[in-house]
């Protein structure tokens, strides 16, 4: 299988990276700064691409691909609105090279709330984080609404607060949900999740909730 992968710098993106290189993947990995990239193998191809927002600069480096997997985001909350600018991007490339399959990490709270979610994280809790945080899920929101309406056979993993732990391959997902008491899960484990969808229809065109 040959991936490409956007964001491919970042924790979720470098655990995209490893993991498909253990899997034997061909992988081509879309960084703004080669060196902020660690890992290495034969199967690794490393594109850099200090601003992306040139699809056809971009155009090589998804053709051909059996999917592409976009872990890009924000490093920091200031910076915020810049993930649909760049899936836009990424999109554009793809329609000019006929690539359809794109997997990009958004959050859980685009996703619906779980029934039975106990009542002080339904109206205290999640409210003031959905506050903090609401430039990014402005920016989210704006991304998905695209990938809805392309053509495009997309899915949005939606995980919730982000670990540096190990991978596990343990965790639930949910089609078009979010999971009761599903307030974590590694960085290792949202890229193995997005590995295990490429193939799986059931997840086209739909968001996914993943978590512990």
């Amino acid at each position: 299988m040959r991936l490409t992968v956007f964001g491919a710098s970042g924790g979720v993106g470098q655990e995209i990276v490893r993991q498909a290189l253990a899997a034997g993947y061909d992988v081509t990995a879309v960084v703004r700064d080669k060196s902020r990239l660690p890992v290495t193998g034969e199967r690794l191809e490393i594109v850099e691409v200090p601003v992306l927002d040139n699809p056809e600069q971009l155009r090589a480096a998804v053709a051909g691909r059996d999917a592409v997997l976009s872990a890009v985001g924000p490093r920091r909350r200031k910076l915020a609105g810049t993930t649909a600018p760049i899936t836009h991007t990424i999109r554009q490339a793809m329609d000019l090279a006929g690539v359809r399959r794109l997997i990009v990490v958004s959050a859980s709270p685009l996703g619906p709330v779980p029934e039975g979610q106990p009542f002080l994280l339904r109206t205290v809790i999640t409210p003031i984080i959905e506050q903090i945080f609401k430039d990014n899920y402005v920016d989210l929101r704006a991304m998905e609404a695209e990938l809805a309406a392309s053509e495009l056979d997309w899915t949005a993993v939606r995980p919730p607060q982000l670990l540096n732990t190990p991978t596990t391959g343990v965790y639930r997902t949910a089609v078009d949900a979010n999971l009761r008491g599903g307030r974590k899960i590694s960085r290792g484990d949202v890229a193995h999740a997005m590995l295990a969808m490429i193939d799986d229809t059931a997840t086209f065109r739909h968001g996914v909730g993943v978590a512990y």
